[in-house]
């Protein structure tokens, strides 16, 4: 194994936290990879890694050696890449919400896959917050305010958002014709996975956002279960229009409060800090970016659901 092939190893080892893991994303035997790493640390005279029975995690010094490893493969992978047309290539690990995949991300990938056949993607589907390093992820799509990382974070677009209930909700609660009109009503309360918190209902009046709380028999946290909630009559509910299209037409879901919207909600991506991005990330988030575009989106944004 040439010294490129051992630091590949070694990144891998860092990112995923684990030989066997490692190994199984590379297609190597896991001995393979103990005496990459073994040889790297003979040939720096240093100690990289510090293992025990539950954890694989890199010293100080393993920490400086992967930033630079880091950068170095990248600038590999883009120099090998300039010759002969060589297209991105390799494995990209890929961490998003289950309805943006199911829904924006799966139903346009054969283009992306089209474009960079020697690309293959690993998506994870998550609607919690994710550790990228520790998960063995490129990147991930968040969908909603972010809070503080060591991540780099790349605001992709803001996707307009809707307010809703079922038509049985409707006909026993009323129509409402503005934020005024909600005393008597309910909503069905969404906790947020950044902050624990439940999110109020959203409007933009004249300009200015306003915040409405109502009672709430059930509450949740993930956003299938919270459309859900709202089929079943249990409340008002809001969400990008996305997810929420495929109800409006076949009539399970009603839009209301058209004229007061909710403020858009931000799609970003994040991916670990360094130098260089690799090329098949840079192609993907490049190509996420003008897809989600494609969906429509504004300026603004909120924690949405």
């Amino acid at each position: 194994m040439d010294r490129f092939d051992a630091m590949r190893v070694f990144t891998r080892v860092v990112e995923r936290r684990s030989f066997s893991k490692a190994a199984e994303d590379l297609g190597l035997p896991r001995s393979s990879v103990t005496e990459a790493v073994k040889a790297l640390e003979a040939r720096l005279g240093v100690r990289l890694l510090q293992r025990t029975t539950r954890h694989v995690g890199p010293t100080l010094d393993g920490e400086a050696y992967y930033r630079r490893c880091v950068g170095l493969l990248a600038d590999l992978d883009e120099a090998e890449g300039a010759f002969a047309g060589a297209s991105p290539k390799g494995l990209l690990h890929v961490g998003v919400h289950g309805g943006m995949a199911s829904r924006i991300l799966v139903p346009h990938l054969p283009e992306f896959l089209g474009a960079y056949p020697d690309i293959e993607v690993q998506l994870s589907e998550s609607d919690r917050y994710v550790d990228l390093l520790q998960e063995g992820m490129d990147c991930v799509l968040r969908v909603g305010t972010l809070t503080d990382s060591d991540l780099v974070a790349r605001r992709l677009t803001a996707l307009p958002e809707a307010t809703c209930a079922s038509p049985d909700y409707l006909a026993r609660h009323g129509v409402p014709h503005g934020p005024d009109d909600l005393d008597g009503h309910r909503m069905v309360g969404f906790r947020s996975s950044a902050t624990g918190a439940v999110l109020p209902l959203e409007f933009m009046v004249a300009g200015e956002r306003r915040e409405v709380r109502l009672p709430s028999l059930l509450t949740v946290n993930g956003a299938e279960t919270y459309a859900a909630a709202a089929r079943a009559g249990l409340g008002l509910i809001q969400a990008p229009r996305y997810r929420l299209e495929a109800d409006f037409r076949s009539g399970a879901l009603v839009p209301v409060l058209a004229e007061t919207p909710p403020s858009p909600t931000p799609v970003s991506v994040l991916y670990p800090r360094a130098k260089h991005l690799s090329p098949r990330l840079r192609a993907f988030i490049d190509w996420i970016a003008a897809r989600l575009r494609a969906e429509g989106g504004g300026e603004a944004g909120r924690d949405g659901a």
